[in-house]
C-alpha cells in the first residue's frame, strides 16, 4: 500500500516548475497570449501513484506558502498564502493591531485596505495557485491505482474546497475554476460567479471527502475529521443544515481520535497532538519549508515590526473570560510596556513561560506548525450548531461541549444555559490569534455592529463594505476590466 507519510521530497520540489507560471489568474505576471513553457512537462508527469502523491504534496506546499525570506526578501513573492492570513483574519477585527503602524497589517488595522494592498493581492493569487495545483491532480487521476484513486481525489478536493472557502468568505463571489484551463479561457478565469455557486462546489468537494477513504491518521494532511469539521462550518456559515452540522461534529467527537490537551501550552508546542485536527506543517531547518509569520508577530524580529499585537479590547476580554489562557496567548512586550504580543507560535525562547524547547537559530526560519482547526474549535462549533441561529440554548449536549473548553481554562462556574454572546466571547478567548475572529463575527451576523463600535472607539475608518476585501487591482487590470470590483473600493 502507498505510504501516505512520505515527506516533501526532491520530486515534490521538481514539480513546482509547472505551477509557477501557468495562468495570469494564479500568478498575475504571465502573458495571456503565450502558452506557458512549463505546460509540456505536465504531460510527462502523474504517471503513477508516486508521482500523483508528489502532486498532492505540492498542493500542501502551495498552502504552506513561501517564507518571506525566499526570493526578493519576500516582498515580491506572489505565494505567501497562509503566512499572511492573520492580517485579514485577526488584524481586520477587534483582536489584533500593529505595534506602531507596521507595513504588515496597518491597512487592515485601520480599515483602509485598498485594491493595491499587498496582502489582498498575494492571498488571492495564493489561493488560486492552490486551486490550480488541486485541479491538476484531479485531471490526472486516470493513472492512479484502484487502491488509492479515491483517497487521492478526496485529498485534492478537500484542499480545493479549503482554498475556495477562504476566497468566498474574504472576497465574496469569485471566478469558479473547477478544472485546468488554458490561457485563452479568460471568460472562466475572470468572470465572478454568485457566492452560492462557489459554495455548491465547496459542499460537493467536502461531501466527497467526508464519504471517501480518508481516515484520521494525519494531523498535517487531510483527514475525515477535517473534512467533517469544515463541511459543518460551511453549513453554519450558510446558516443552513444546522442538524447536519451537528451530526458531522458529533461524529468527530464520537470518533475518539481527538481530545483537549490538558495543558493549553502543549497545543502549540507539542505538535501533531491529540487536539490538532488539521495543521499546516513547517520545519525550522529548511527555509523553503519554514515560516516567517511568527517572527513578524514580535518586535523587530521579522521583516515587520510587531504586526500582531493584542488590542486593548482583546486584553479586556481575557481579563473577563479568559481564565488561565491569557498567559499562554499574549505577553507584555519587554521593550514596550503596555503593549501585548502573541506568544502562540512564538519562534524564540521566552524565559517566563519556558518555550519553545527547540527554537530556530534564526527566528525568521521557524518550524511552528499553523493550526487551522482543533478539537476545541469542534466543541464550540458543536454548541453553535445546537444553537441553530438562536439566542440561547440549555441543551445538555451543548453545555457539555462548552463546559469542557472552559474547564480546561480553569473556569468551573456552573452553566445552565449558553447565550449567543457567551459563545462568541468563548470563541474569542479560546481561539485568539488563530485566524478565526473576523470570520466568526461575519458568521454570527454581528461584524458590522461590533467593528463599527470598535472603529469609532479607536478613530478608525470602518465601513460596511469592509466586510469583503477588494478584488486585487492587478487582477482587474490583467482582465482588462472583465473582473468586477466589490462595492466601496
Amino acid at each position: 500500500m502507498l505510504n501516505f507519510n512520505i515527506p516533501k521530497t526532491k520530486l515534490m520540489k521538481s514539480i513546482k516548475t509547472f505551477s509557477i507560471c501557468c495562468l495570469a489568474i494564479f500568478i498575475g505576471s504571465c502573458d495571456l497570449d503565450t502558452v506557458p513553457t512549463s505546460a509540456t512537462t505536465v504531460d510527462n508527469f502523474f504517471n503513477d501513484d508516486d508521482e500523483i502523491t508528489a502532486g498532492i504534496i505540492n498542493i500542501y506546499d502551495g498552502l504552506q506558502g513561501s517564507n518571506p525570506l525566499e526570493g526578493d526578501g519576500g516582498f515580491n513573492n506572489p505565494h505567501l498564502a497562509i503566512q499572511i492570513e492573520y492580517q485579514m483574519a485577526e488584524t481586520l477585527s477587534d483582536n489584533s493591531r500593529t505595534k506602531s503602524g507596521s507595513p504588515q497589517g496597518f491597512d487592515f488595522e485601520t480599515f483602509t485596505v485598498t485594491p493595491q494592498t499587498a496582502a489582498v493581492i498575494t492571498y488571492y493569487r495564493s489561493m488560486y495557485n492552490i486551486i490550480f495545483r488541486a485541479n491538476l491532480v484531479l485531471e490526472n487521476l486516470q493513472n492512479a491505482s484502484n487502491e488509492n484513486a479515491n483517497r487521492f481525489e478526496a485529498e485534492a478536493r478537500f484542499l480545493r474546497a479549503y482554498a475556495y472557502f477562504n476566497l468566498v468568505r474574504f472576497y465574496g463571489g469569485v471566478p469558479l475554476v473547477d478544472r485546468v484551463i488554458g490561457p485563452a479561457e479568460t471568460e472562466i478565469a475572470f468572470t465572478r460567479v454568485d457566492e452560492s455557486e462557489v459554495y455548491d462546489l465547496i459542499v460537493g468537494d467536502l461531501q466527497f471527502a467526508v464519504n471517501s477513504d480518508l481516515d484520521n491518521s494525519f494531523r498535517t494532511r487531510a483527514s475525515k475529521a477535517a473534512a467533517q469539521t469544515f463541511l459543518a462550518k460551511v453549513y453554519l456559515t450558510l446558516g443552513t443544515n444546522h442538524l447536519d452540522a451537528q451530526r458531522l461534529l458529533e461524529e468527530v467527537i464520537d470518533s475518539g481520535d481527538y481530545s483537549l490537551e490538558s495543558n493549553f501550552l502543549d497545543i502549540f508546542y507539542n505538535e501533531a497532538n491529540n487536539e490538532t485536527i488539521f495543521a499546516i506543517g513547517f520545519q525550522n531547518d529548511i527555509v523553503s519549508d519554514s515560516q516567517g509569520f511568527s517572527a513578524e508577530f514580535l518586535d523587530a524580529v521579522g521583516r515587520g515590526t510587531g504586526s500582531n499585537y493584542a488590542t486593548d479590547e482583546l486584553v479586556a476580554a481575557f481579563n473577563t473570560f479568559g481564565g488561565t489562557r491569557g498567559q499562554f496567548t499574549y505577553r507584555e512586550d519587554p521593550g514596550n510596556p503596555g503593549k501585548f504580543q502573541t506568544v502562540k507560535f512564538l519562534p524564540i525562547v521566552d524565559e517566563n513561560i519556558g518555550l519553545p524547547t527547540n527554537p530556530p537559530s534564526n527566528p525568521r526560519v521557524a518550524g511552528n506548525d499553523w493550526i487551522v482547526t482543533r478539537y476545541a474549535d469542534v466543541l464550540l462549533l458543536h454548541v453553535e450548531a445546537i444553537l441553530a441561529g438562536g439566542q440561547e440554548t440549555s441543551a445538555p449536549a451543548a453545555i457539555a461541549s462548552f463546559r469542557a473548553v472552559r474547564e480546561r481554562a480553569g473556569i468551573t462556574d456552573p452553566i445552565t444555559s449558553i447565550t449567543k454572546q457567551a459563545l462568541m466571547d468563548e470563541r474569542r478567548v479560546e481561539l485568539a490569534f488563530e485566524n478565526h475572529r473576523f470570520l466568526d463575527l461575519k458568521r454570527f451576523g454581528v461584524a458590522q455592529e461590533v467593528l463599527s463600535a470598535f472603529s469609532a472607539a479607536n478613530n478608525f475608518e470602518f465601513q460596511a463594505t469592509d466586510l469583503l476585501l477588494p478584488i486585487p487591482g492587478a487582477e482587474i487590470a490583467i482582465s482588462q476590466g472583465v473582473l468586477r470590483q466589490n462595492p466601496g473600493y
